[in-house]
């Protein structure tokens, strides 16, 4: 039992850690090595690298908001639901695999825009696909691991939600 709680903490360690650590090298490589605004096209124009300092929320809100208040919005919040999204992984022993598996990519992905935010006083992003019809916002990597575990947990609710629906009809 002892190890299989080991090996349990060890995995979700790891995930955090690749989650962030990833995040960070991505943006350590971009800000060394890309322009603000500079554009680089990777696959034609669908999908191009854009170095750009957000010191707003998702796709620039709050950009506008006076300092103290994206100070208390944008890092005061976000490190405390990520306190109890830390505390809520580590206390709850029984959590199915696919929810730490969410709440590892959701943490991780947090993390890293809140230590940029911290640190560099924005969040680095320089991702954008086109597709013509669908076109993003700039984003990272931290961006695309709290979709990924967005993604799980949906999937995972749908799953459950079936499951009861299926134990009424039976």
């Amino acid at each position: 039992m002892q190890k299989i709680k080991t090996l349990r903490w060890s995995v979700v360690l790891l995930l955090l850690t690749l989650n962030f650590g990833c995040d960070q090298i991505s943006k350590k490589i971009v800000r060394a090595n890309i322009s603000d605004y500079e554009h680089i096209s990777i696959i034609k124009n669908y999908f191009t690298l854009t170095k750009v300092e957000n010191t707003g929320a998702f796709l620039s809100l709050g950009d506008e908001m006076p300092y103290i208040f994206r100070l208390v919005i944008l890092t005061g919040l976000p490190l405390l639901f990520l306190g109890y999204g830390l505390y809520f992984l580590f206390a709850k022993r029984h959590l199915p695999i696919t929810m730490q598996i969410a709440l590892c990519f959701l943490i991780g992905g947090g993390i890293g825009n809140l230590y940029d935010r911290i640190v560099h006083g924005s969040v680095t992003d320089f991702m954008h696909m086109d597709f013509y019809l669908f076109q993003t916002g700039v984003f990272n990597f931290a961006d695309i691991s709290i979709m990924i575990g967005v993604g799980i947990l949906l999937i995972q609710s749908f799953k459950n939600k079936n499951k009861a629906v299926q134990q009424e009809i039976d």
